[in-house]
C-alpha cells in the first residue's frame, strides 16, 4: 500500500479496511474519542482529521470527507486505491425532502441519484444508478429490526447545488420518491462499484426541507448517536 498521497499522510499509523467518512473533519474527531477505543490519530493534511482505532476489537478508521462529491471523490478513491479500504461507510447528516421523516430519523441510502456530472467520466453507454453495497444494507437493516429502531430506506440525492437558484428542484425530486438531500453518495457509490469494494451511506435528518425544521451545528456534531450505533457494528460484517 501506498505510504502516504497529497492528501492523505498516515506518518506509520494504518488505516483499517473500514473506514467512515463523516464529511466533518470535527466529527471524525467526535466519533474517534468518542466510540474507538486507543484511537491514533492518522491525517491532518488540510486539518481533514482522521483516526484508527478498534471497535468491539475490530480495526476502524473515521476520517472527514469534506463537503461535495469532488472531496469525496478524492478522499475515498485513495483510501480505497492506495490505503486498502474495503468497506466505506458515509456517515453523515442529511435534508429531508419527505413531509413525514422527523428530525434525527435514519436514513439509509440504497442508491444515490445525483445532478452531478461525476459518473460522465466512466463513459457508460446509458444512465448508471449509484447503488448502495447489499451486504452492508441488509446488515444494518437486520440490526435496526432488532434493536427496533425505525429506518428510512430508499434513494437519496446526492447534490452539486446546495444554494439552488431554480427553487423547484427539491419537490420534482421529493415527487419520485427521494427522501432527502445531501451532496457526497453518489460518488462514493460509483468508486466503491468500480473498484469492488462495499460502500453504504447512513444519515441522520438534521432538517427537514419541506416542513423547515432543523437542529443546530452543535447537534449535528455530536448528537446523532443512534445513527453511528448501526454503522460501527458494520465493520464485523
Amino acid at each position: 500500500m501506498t505510504t502516504s498521497t497529497p492528501h492523505i499522510n498516515p506518518q506509520g499509523v494504518e488505516i483499517a479496511e473500514t473506514v467512515l467518512l463523516p464529511g466533518d473533519p470535527l466529527r471524525a474527531k467526535f466519533i474517534a474519542e468518542t466510540y474507538l477505543d486507543n484511537p491514533r490519530q492518522f491525517n491532518a493534511v488540510r486539518n481533514m482529521l482522521g483516526y484508527t482505532g478498534t471497535y468491539n476489537g475490530t480495526p476502524v478508521s473515521v476520517m472527514g470527507s469534506g463537503m461535495g462529491i469532488p472531496s469525496i471523490g478524492i478522499y475515498s478513491w485513495e483510501l480505497i486505491h492506495r490505503f486498502g479500504a474495503r468497506k466505506v461507510i458515509r456517515v453523515g447528516s442529511i435534508g429531508a425532502m419527505q413531509e413525514d421523516i422527523d428530525l434525527y430519523d435514519v436514513i439509509v441510502a440504497s442508491s444515490a441519484s445525483t445532478d452531478s456530472n461525476f459518473l460522465e467520466q466512466y463513459n457508460l453507454p446509458g444512465t448508471y444508478a449509484p447503488t448502495a453495497s447489499w451486504k452492508l444494507l441488509k446488515a444494518v437493516t437486520d440490526l435496526a429490526e432488532e434493536r427496533e429502531v425505525p429506518l428510512h430506506v430508499g434513494n437519496i440525492l446526492s447534490s452539486d447545488v446546495f444554494y439552488n437558484f431554480d427553487e423547484t428542484v427539491n419537490s420534482r425530486w421529493a415527487h419520485m420518491g427521494v427522501l432527502g438531500v445531501e451532496m457526497e453518495s453518489a460518488a462514493l457509490y460509483a468508486i466503491a462499484a468500480e473498484a469492488g469494494v462495499d460502500a453504504l451511506g447512513v444519515f441522520t435528518v438534521s432538517d427537514n426541507l419541506v416542513t423547515g425544521g432543523a437542529t443546530t451545528p452543535e447537534e449535528r456534531q455530536t448528537a446523532f448517536t443512534q445513527m453511528m450505533e448501526l454503522a460501527l457494528p458494520l465493520a464485523e460484517v
